[in-house]
């Protein structure tokens, strides 16, 4: 395989949005791994006593994941998330104006390989969601697992990311006085192993459990269609039935999270490695769906539900495609 180099010449500035990207990469693939490591290594050191006050910590801190979580401004405005933002680059496009006195759940899609528009959109205010969207805080949900791990969940927190179970959900959206948004990727850990270039297919058809919690909180309800999600990374060919995506999902199943295998470019080099390409994501916020609170929701609600949310988010797409550099002929599939 030819490699391509990249030249010496490049400014400044590229290398530090290179950097910055390569760190998330990083903190998505192996901080946790070196947070947990790091607190066994404590736990058998002569500091094993700050372990312990930790582990204490840890327990009475337990349930903040699943109440709102722990969010910093101060995390969520540094520097860095502006070298994220610009090497794409990262834009978040509003379409009409949010009431904050209302509580919201974006679906989001699709999924991606490590949700790089979810992450810089929601997390971080380098594309300015406080500032188009006043009044409002963004909480993008995570897989409960990674709250588990040390130290790496009071980082995670930081940026406001909170647990993606349904007590968690729960809490955000019945806020009385609103101003709460769940950012939710509605395909989940199976759309991620058929994230890549020119993929416009959506595991949403029988996903409904954030259109029951809509319902019995009287939350609104956002189609948010990301384009150029998918054109950040490579994927191995695993079609249905393959060893390989045998072997995906019996991990999926074991694990519960998704263990794509992607490849992109590297720090230094543009043939291969984890950095993702310097592809533009923008990110649009569609039409809040007005909902009618229903605390017990009957199966007849919830489907009626689903199928305007889904309505809703083809309307989105078709409208903004030609925009951002589709085809008319290219539409979006449910499975």
């Amino acid at each position: 395989m030819k490699i391509q180099f990249a030249p010496l010449n490049v400014p400044l500035r590229r290398r530090l949005q290179t950097a910055a990207v390569l760190q998330w990469v990083f903190s998505f693939l192996a901080l946790a791994q070196c947070c947990l490591a790091a607190f066994v290594l404590l736990a058998l050191s002569d500091w094993w006593m700050g372990a312990l006050l930790y582990a204490g910590w840890l327990w009475l801190d337990w349930d903040t994941p699943t109440t709102g979580g722990r969010r910093s401004r101060w995390v969520r405005n540094w520097t860095v998330w502006e070298y994220f933002r610009d090497y794409f680059p990262l834009t978040l496009v509003k379409t009409v104006d949010l009431d904050p006195t209302k509580n919201y759940i974006f679906g989001f899609h699709p999924h991606g390989v490590l949700v790089a528009g979810g992450f810089g959109n929601f997390c971080t205010e380098a594309t300015g969601f406080s500032r188009l969207f006043p009044g409002l805080r963004s909480h993008l949900l995570m897989l409960p697992f990674w709250f588990r791990v040390p130290f790496f969940r009071e980082y995670i927190m930081c940026g406001g990311l909170v647990s993606s179970c349904k007590s968690s959900l729960s809490h955000l959206v019945s806020r009385p006085e609103g101003g709460n948004v769940a950012v939710i990727a509605v395909g989940g850990a199976p759309e991620a192993l058929d994230a890549r270039p020119g993929a416009l297919t959506l595991q949403v058809k029988n996903r409904k459990g954030f259109i029951k919690l809509a319902l019995k909180h009287g939350a609104q309800l956002v189609p948010v269609f990301s384009f150029g999600e998918n054109e950040l990374f490579d994927q191995m060919e695993n079609p249905a039935g393959s060893p390989l995506r045998k072997l995906q999902n019996r991990l999926q199943s074991i694990m519960g999270v998704a263990m794509p295998v992607f490849h992109a470019r590297g720090v230094f080099q543009y043939s291969f490695g984890l950095i993702p390409y310097r592809k533009p994501i923008h990110t649009v916020v569609g039409k809040p769906i007005p909902v009618r609170q229903t605390s017990c929701p009957s199966s007849e609600d919830i489907d009626g539900l689903h199928k305007v949310y889904l309505q809703s988010l083809m309307e989105l797409f078709e409208e903004n495609k030609r925009t951002y550099g589709l085809e008319e002929d290219q539409h979006l599939t449910f499975i």
